[in-house]
């Protein structure tokens, strides 16, 4: 497990909020007559940025209540550790630029952060003892610095670390780790020789670490082989040599993403997400035998992510339509057979990720257009609330459907609204706020920008135009041929509408 803000299913997706205490108000102007009058509260907008982040807690697989968080610290995202048991959040790191990236091992003694140079994706891994405070962290390995491309831990300080540079492409090295926390401490994994990480794969192209299985002797590999890295092949390694275990590849145009192993040793079978029918959708790969199982969840929209749950007997299944998230659980019989697909946590606005935890129960990251984010669990509970003041609530999102040059263009608007609460009617002016990417799609989520926008009175736009996620994979790809062309002609279309 991972801790990825870079994901719009993150706590980047608060933007614009930051871990500054929440002050009563800000002084008013000195009157140079009567003296100066008592403070007045700082704007609903300003209190929206001000407010505190927190992540999806990333928890450790021996010590479930230990966990790694990315949470505001002065103005800037930090890893923390959290303790469940006590309630304890402790920095753990302290960047001018922020740590965006952090996650705990299996026995919850270690967290590991990628250390980069003014937020530029290039650096090293690094790891401290959990509950430690900033300054005490080592680099996990004496591996050059790179760019990330994925990160598995297994027990016993079994380490897989993919890294990317423009002199080799990516290479995938694998350690085992000792107690230490030293940079000199690793050992070649399933060898028994000491010294340097081994290189377990390497290829010109780009590819990543997809995931080890529980026993620590299989890793998975997502590449691009082929020459494109928008739909991806997958390889399973041996940890101990490197040898290939079994290859699947879609063919051309057709992507296959690693989900994760069996959470069960001994287990091969990997959860795969596909798109052989236009939308995302699941299969069950057991590497061993090398044959794969199509799960057929009866679902509308397009399935985005999925977790096993710790026995395996059940997946959470997160799936997206219409620019919401929401939750399933599909319990699984023998042979990976589909027993039962129900509905499960929130029923409106967006899951932003979501993690199963033992006996079955799971945490979500939640938020709507109205609603600030939280950790919740299924039953809507509040497990984590970031710290400080809960910023104040902002207006739910309309939905819009325009009819534009490739096919019905979603999108979601904001108004401001009257002294009676209801939505003022037009004219009014607009703010179109697109979202990057492109493989990638505004939600209905609260977010800070569009809120200061209707507080002083605009309309605001997401357009989620062709090349946006969530809609299919012809609509994910319909962009290729003309890119900035064509989700132009989309972003154009739903602004006639409007101001028609």
């Amino acid at each position: 497990m991972a801790v990825d803000p870079a994901s719009p299913n993150t706590p980047t997706a608060t933007d614009g909020t930051a871990d500054v205490p929440d002050p009563v108000g800000a002084p008013t102007a000195p009157d140079p007559g009567p003296p100066p009058g008592p403070e007045e509260p700082l704007p609903a907008w300003e209190r929206r940025f001000r407010a505190a982040r927190i992540g999806l807690p990333d928890w450790a697989q021996d010590a479930p209540d230990r966990c790694a968080v990315l949470a505001s610290a002065d103005g800037v995202l930090e890893v923390h550790s959290w303790d469940r048991s006590t309630g304890t959040l402790t920095q753990a790191t302290n960047r001018k630029e922020g740590t965006a990236n952090g996650t705990i091992d299996p026995s919850g003694e270690w967290l590991w952060w990628f250390d980069d140079a003014d937020g530029d994706e290039f650096g090293v891994w690094r790891r401290q003892p959990f509950g430690s405070a900033p300054g005490t962290a080592q680099a996990a390995t004496d591996l050059p610095a790179a760019y990330p491309a994925g990160l598995a831990l297994g027990r016993g300080g079994l380490a897989v670390l993919g890294r990317a540079d423009d002199t080799y492409g990516t290479q995938i090295h694998v350690a085992t780790l000792d107690g230490s926390g030293d940079a000199g401490s690793a050992t070649a994994a399933g060898s028994g020789d000491t010294g340097e990480p081994r290189l377990l794969y390497e290829h010109a192209e780009d590819a990543g670490v997809g995931g080890l299985s529980e026993d620590g002797t299989l890793v998975a590999v997502a590449h691009s082989e082929h020459g494109d890295s928008r739909h991806l092949a997958l390889r399973v390694l041996r940890t101990a040599d490197g040898s290939t275990v079994a290859d699947l590849w879609d063919g051309p145009g057709k992507g296959v993403d690693p989900l994760g192993f069996a959470p069960v040793p001994g287990d091969p079978r990997m959860l795969v997400l596909h798109e052989r029918s236009g939308r995302g959708e699941l299969l069950i790969w057991d590497t061993a035998t090398d044959t794969q199982t199509e799960l057929d969840l009866g679902l509308d929209g397009e399935v985005s992510d999925a977790d096993w749950f710790l026995d395996a007997s059940a997946l959470l299944v997160t799936v997206d339509q219409e620019a919401r998230s929401r939750l399933f659980r599909v319990t699984l019989a023998d042979g990976n057979a589909v027993t039962d697909v129900i509905p499960v946590g929130p029923a409106d606005g967006c899951v932003l990720a979501s993690t199963t935890r033992p006996g079955g129960q799971a945490w979500t990251l939640w938020s709507s257009a109205a609603r600030p984010p939280a950790v919740r669990d299924l039953d809507d509970g509040i497990v984590l609330a970031p710290p400080g003041e809960r910023p104040p609530e902002s207006v739910p999102v309309e939905d819009v459907w325009v009819d534009g040059p490739g096919g019905r263009v979603h999108a979601l608007l904001r108004r401001p609204t009257g002294p009676d609460g209801t939505a003022r009617p037009g004219p009014l002016p607009l703010i179109v706020d697109m979202h990057g990417g492109p493989t990638s799609h505004d939600v209905d989520a609260f977010r800070a920008y569009p809120s200061a926008w209707v507080d002083h009175g605009y309309a605001v736009v997401q357009v989620n135009y062709r090349g946006s996620t969530g809609y299919g994979s012809a609509w994910r790809d319909a962009l290729e041929a003309r890119v900035g062309h064509t989700e132009l002609d989309d972003v154009v279309a739903v602004r006639d509408h409007l101001v028609a």
